[in-house]
């Protein structure tokens, strides 16, 4: 079936950010006298906003709300971002690239004022026909969900869709949904063997982003 559309992850694949949320939560951690550990990181990678907060305060047992180590958390990202916005290269080239040929859509578990902030810094608001917010779904990555609501309002079938991600919950996701997964890992979080035979085709860059690529995947 042909591919109609290119869905994109954001942490990760369009901003190389999920450094930030480690240094974000490794800095919680430290101010309660704990340490955040990597496997604590790859969990953390793909869930919902209220997902991702309940495992932190699993982990990590602080005497706060899961609501307040959200705001904890977003604010200290924020603050980077402020300070620099970190976009992968060629991943605005890829998003406008994508747009010219297929529907394009945005499936992140990041919150909505990170998402919206991040868009606004990057001008892709104009450019995305589709945003779905992690905290608007009761279930993140790995579940399918997120991925189900991106392409309802674009009125195409999930096995007529490519989604770009780079971590293996978001890949399990896009399995989940029976779409085509392309695997963009950052170099500081490589994915396992495992996830890597789950995706479709990998890419070290979104520089290495073409139509060939896409049509490669239209089986």
């Amino acid at each position: 079936m042909p591919i109609k559309a290119v869905i994109f992850d954001m942490d990760g694949v369009l901003v190389d950010s999920e450094v930030y949320w480690w240094r974000a939560r490794q800095a919680f951690a430290r101010d309660l006298g704990k340490v955040w550990t990597d496997e604590g990181q790859r969990r953390v990678m793909g869930p919902s906003t209220i997902e991702w907060a309940r495992i932190m305060k699993d982990i990590l047992q602080p005497a706060m709300s899961v609501e307040a180590i959200m705001d904890d958390i977003i604010r200290r990202v924020m603050a980077q971002y402020d300070a620099q916005l970190p976009t992968r290269p060629g991943a605005l080239a890829a998003v406008h690239l994508a747009a010219q040929h297929y529907r394009v859509g945005l499936a992140s578990g990041s919150p909505t004022a990170v998402i919206q902030h991040v868009l606004r810094l990057t001008g892709l608001d104009s450019v995305f026909e589709v945003v779905v917010y992690g905290d608007d779904m009761a279930r993140g990555k790995p579940a399918p969900d997120i991925y189900f609501e991106a392409l309802r309002p674009l009125a195409v079938m999930p096995e007529a869709a490519v989604g770009i991600e780079d971590s293996g919950n978001g890949i399990r996701a896009l399995k989940a949904a029976g779409m085509k997964a392309i695997a963009a890992p950052s170099p500081d979080f490589p994915l396992s063997e495992e996830i890597m035979k789950l995706a479709d085709a990998y890419i070290p860059s979104l520089e290495d982003f073409s139509l060939e690529l896409v049509n490669r995947l239209d089986v």
